[in-house]
């Protein structure tokens, strides 16, 4: 086998290689996607990859991935959102902003999230 002279000196290169998990966050904790959620966030840590568990009872919440930060104040479906109706939801974060909403009528002002995920390291 042919050694450079550095690995001579130094011996064979190490290889380190890192293992990133992705975490699991239920939404709301025990009490699940529901009314008064907002700022269910703060305080955590998110990184790409991240996922996010909705657990509400079907058909009385929607969960929306909004497409467009500015739209997150209008509280409505648009063609380019992603919307989730299970009950038993589950999304995965993106790097940047996420921005994430139930559509139902006068639901969004209290159940909305805005999650800033990193990079995973």
């Amino acid at each position: 086998m042919f050694r450079t002279p550095m690995e001579k000196f130094l011996g064979p290169p190490l290889v380190v290689a890192l293992q990133c998990e992705a975490a699991s966050f239920v939404v709301g904790d025990k009490a699940g996607w529901t009314m008064n959620i907002a700022g269910w966030e703060k305080g955590k840590t998110f990184k790409a990859g991240d996922t996010l568990v909705f657990n509400y009872p079907k058909g009385q919440h929607n969960v929306v991935v909004k497409k467009d930060p500015d739209d997150i104040s209008m509280c409505s479906l648009h063609p380019e959102d992603k919307e989730y109706k299970s009950g038993k939801d589950t999304i995965t974060l993106n790097k940047g902003s996420n921005y994430i909403i139930c559509s139902f009528p006068h639901h969004c002002p209290k159940m909305k999230l805005y999650i800033e995920a990193s990079l995973p390291i």
